[in-house]
C-alpha cells in the first residue's frame, strides 16, 4: 500500500487579489507562507519517504516548507501544475466575467466540461495529473510520499478515486489553501480517498479560494 499526501499551496498573491493564476507563478502571500509552516508542523511526524512538488512556486515552497522538517528535498515536477488557464492567466476575475461571459459561466456552473481559450481542458489534466500520479506510485511501492499541488489538480484526481465523471466534477467541493488529503494505492494501483481537505490545523488562518488557481 502506498499512501500519498497531497498539499494544496498556501495562499498566492493570485488568491488574495483575485486573478486568475494556472501557470503564472504568482508566489505565496505572508499568509500563505504561516499557512505552509503550520501544515509542515501538522505533518512533521508523518514518516515520508519522498516529496514532489509543482515547479510553480506556489507550491513548490509549500512543499519545501514540509520536507525541510524532514531534511529532505522536494522534486520539481512540471506535470504536477494547476490547469493551464490560456488567456484567462494573471487577469483579474472581473475582467475575466467581462471579457469571457460564456466561458466563465461554464468555469463556475460545469467545471468539468471546461476548457480555458488557449489553454487546457480540465480533461486534459486530469490526465496529465494522473499520469504523473500513478507514475510516483509505481516509483514507491509501499512508501508514504507527499505531493504538493493545486486545486483543481487535486479536484479531478478526487474524482478519479470515487469514480466521479468529469460532468459531475462540480458535486466535488474545492479544498482549502494549505489542506491536506490522504490516499491510499493498492497493489494494482487503485486509489482509496482516506481522508480530504484536513485543515484544521490552520484554524483562524484558513482560507477557501474556489475560483481563482
Amino acid at each position: 500500500m502506498t499512501r500519498i499526501y497531497f498539499i494544496r499551496h498556501g495562499e498566492s498573491e493570485a488568491n488574495k487579489n483575485g486573478r486568475y493564476a494556472g501557470w503564472f507563478d504568482a508566489p505565496l502571500t505572508e499568509q500563505g507562507v504561516k499557512q505552509a509552516n503550520l501544515t509542515a508542523e501538522f505533518l512533521k511526524k508523518v514518516p515520508f519517504d519522498a516529496f514532489y512538488g509543482s515547479d510553480l512556486s506556489r507550491a513548490y515552497d509549500t512543499g519545501c516548507a514540509v520536507a525541510a522538517l524532514h531534511s529532505m528535498p522536494v522534486t520539481s515536477c512540471q506535470a504536477l501544475r494547476e490547469i493551464h488557464a490560456g488567456v484567462w492567466e494573471g487577469r483579474l476575475i472581473e475582467e475575466v466575467m467581462t471579457c469571457y461571459p460564456v466561458e466563465y459561466a461554464l468555469w463556475k456552473e460545469h467545471v468539468g466540461l471546461c476548457t480555458f481559450p488557449d489553454g487546457e481542458s480540465v480533461a486534459q489534466l486530469q490526465q496529465r495529473v494522473r499520469n504523473e500520479v500513478e507514475s510516483i506510485v509505481h516509483r514507491h511501492p509501499g512508501q508514504t510520499v507527499c505531493v504538493a499541488t493545486h486545486a483543481t489538480p487535486i479536484r479531478v484526481m478526487e474524482a478519479v478515486w470515487n469514480n466521479v465523471p468529469l460532468e459531475k466534477l462540480d458535486t466535488i467541493p474545492w479544498v482549502a489553501n494549505a489542506s491536506v488529503t490522504i490516499v491510499e494505492y493498492d497493489e494494482n494501483g487503485v486509489g482509496r480517498l482516506v481522508e480530504r481537505d484536513l485543515h484544521d490545523h490552520l484554524g483562524a488562518l484558513s482560507t477557501f479560494v474556489s475560483a481563482k488557481l
